[in-house]
């Protein structure tokens, strides 16, 4: 029996496409002359001080969405290395990239002993459908604002609201996303902040409000910071007593 078409992501009408989808950039860079970086410094003194420590930041955006998300849903859960290695095996099982073509016409077994969990194989498999049989048009919603792009790309098996944010940071550079449920980044500003028991989504949140509309720009200094703790061991300045 033939699965019934889904329907295909529609782009609202009227002038949205070259809102969001003119000039994407191939890199997000930021200086200490960067409007974005000028106006977190101004609002937020305590991020301002892990600015101006980190210094410019600059983050190249991945170009090819499919394998953007394809490689998002193998890292699940799992360290950069193992991720990597998977996705190596997998193009070495399937003779190429895991294009759609692929990975509809792998045999479960070839998926699996790549490395990959039975629901990650139907999580690609769900992705590669779509996406062959044009319900999920990427560069559609390329062209759509955050929120209707998150709705679309969560409608794949797999693909929770995290995902989606993390792809519209590093594969459309848009400006303004703030991924709550990322834990490096609550973890950054629970240590940057010093918040202690205080709920950590809540805190992103409210914290987060003074840097729209740069929050992404925030988001990597806050990676960054997060890395220099690790690898340094630095610490940002004590905030004054009142």
């Amino acid at each position: 029996m033939r699965t019934p078409a889904r329907p295909p992501v529609r782009l609202p009408a009227g002038g949205v496409r070259s809102r969001y989808n003119r000039r994407m950039p191939r890199a997000l860079a930021y200086t200490p002359e960067s409007p974005e970086v000028r106006h977190l410094r101004s609002a937020d003194a305590t991020l301002g001080a892990l600015i101006a420590r980190v210094g410019p930041v600059e983050q190249r955006l991945e170009d090819d969405p499919y394998s953007s998300l394809a490689s998002a849903i193998v890292a699940q859960q799992l360290s950069d290395k193992a991720a990597a290695t998977i996705w190596n095996r997998l193009v070495a099982a399937l003779g190429g990239d895991p294009t759609p073509a692929h990975i509809l016409a792998a045999e479960d077994a070839t998926l699996r002993g790549a490395g990959l969990s039975g629901s990650k194989a139907s999580f690609l498999r769900d992705l590669a459908s779509r996406v062959a049989d044009g319900s999920l048009d990427l560069a559609g919603v390329a062209a759509l604002p955050d929120e209707d792009a998150i709705a679309a790309l969560t409608t794949v098996k797999g693909i929770g609201r995290w995902t989606a944010e993390m792809f519209l940071i590093f594969s459309l550079g848009r400006p303004d996303v703030l991924a709550v449920d990322d834990g490096a980044l609550r973890s950054a500003v629970a240590w940057l902040y010093r918040l202690g028991d205080e709920d950590g989504r809540a805190a992103i949140a409210r914290i987060g409000e003074a840097w729209a509309p740069y929050r992404t720009c925030a988001s990597l200094y806050l990676w960054q910071g997060h890395a220099l703790r690790r690898s340094e061991g630095w610490e940002p300045p004590t905030p004054p007593t009142a």
